[in-house]
């Protein structure tokens, strides 16, 4: 295979965002590209990546009261680079937004010349803001999928994935899962050799592609719909019965299609889907709590059919009922091994 690649310098520029931002998302970029280089001349190849933060204007930012960081560069001053990384954002979303809006042309400016953009975690609200994403795939924290939807209704939010990667755009879901974009971007620029050494260096479980065993489903409940909150409380008490939508339907008397429409309308689920989504909810807490075994827990949020179960539970969290358990429950592993 040819290494063409080495004769090619990857500028990259991390932005440094004026308010509230996680600083390990600056960090962990300018960390990554940096430590790439050293990979790779290890290997006898060429240092690939040349890394600069960059911000609205030359002044520090301070994050967390206590760090500061200096952009090497002005956006001004940027005429070329190759892959712009935004950091997740933190704090009020339109105050936060409308603080970096000057990075928004500048963003799309250089998307339009070739560069491509990275988002990071709730980063995604930012890059959103540039209208570079409406009608395309993006990821973000899974706890910040019902605002984002609130905010950008235009964008196809798929909060289950940990990376996006569609026309030089890119996103990442939660937290930590960064760093996998991250991997998935050092690999594309380089190969999987090095994306390998990084994951071992770095110590991540690569090739990682969902978020959802992650996902907590507290329900929607920031709507002034009283029928359809009343709703959701009895689903929440109840959901180890059979309940149907004529039941509740009648129980706060709306009809049965303007039940599911205004249900719909105020939790984005169906009423089929929240039932189902609190019953799977319920099963998770059971597998990290408890010994009970997998048909236990099954019969306690109201499934029957053991293939249905495993088929919906593994939909829902992206692993297997005895896969989760495994995971999250150390005592229920220690007592079967």
């Amino acid at each position: 295979m040819a290494f063409t690649y080495f004769w090619n310098m990857k500028h990259i520029s991390i932005l440094v965002p004026s308010g509230a931002a996680a600083l390990g998302t600056i960090e962990g970029p300018l960390v990554m590209f940096t430590k790439a280089n050293d990979f790779l001349q290890s290997m006898g190849k060429k240092a690939l990546f040349k890394v600069q933060t960059v911000g609205i204007n030359g002044e520090p930012q301070v994050y967390d009261r206590l760090f500061k960081v200096y952009p090497d560069l002005m956006i001004k001053d940027v005429h070329h680079t190759d892959l712009i990384i935004v950091p997740a954002v933190n704090g009020d979303r339109q105050e936060v937004i409308d603080a970096n809006k000057d990075f928004f042309p500048w963003i799309v400016d250089h998307y339009k010349k070739g560069t491509e953009v990275a988002s990071l975690c709730v980063g995604a609200f930012l890059l959103a803001s540039t209208g570079l994403v409406n009608g395309r795939k993006c990821s973000t924290h899974w706890l910040a999928a019902n605002e984002f939807r609130e905010l950008f209704p235009d964008v196809n939010l798929v909060p289950d994935r940990i990376i996006t990667d569609e026309h030089g755009i890119y996103t990442s879901g939660g937290a930590n899962s960064f760093w996998n974009l991250l991997l998935h971007l050092l690999e594309k620029y380089t190969d999987r050799e090095t994306a390998i050494l990084a994951a071992k260096y770095f110590e991540i479980e690569i090739d990682r592609y969902s978020q959802n065993s992650f996902v907590v489903f507290n329900g929607q409940r920031d709507h002034q719909d009283e029928p359809v909150l009343k709703a959701q409380e009895f689903i929440e008490t109840n959901f180890s019965d059979k309940i149907t939508v004529d039941q509740l339907a009648a129980m706060f008397s709306v009809g049965r299609r303007s039940l599911e429409r205004r249900f719909k309308k105020a939790t984005r689920n169906t009423v089929s889907e929240y039932i189902q989504r609190v019953k799977i909810e319920a099963a998770k807490k059971s597998f990290e709590t408890s010994r009970k075994n997998i048909n236990e827990i099954m019969w306690e949020v109201g499934y029957n059919d053991t293939k249905a179960f495993r088929t919906i539970f593994k939909k829902t969290t992206g692993l297997s009922p005895l896969e989760y358990r495994n995971k999250y429950n150390k005592e229920a592993v220690s007592a079967t091994a």
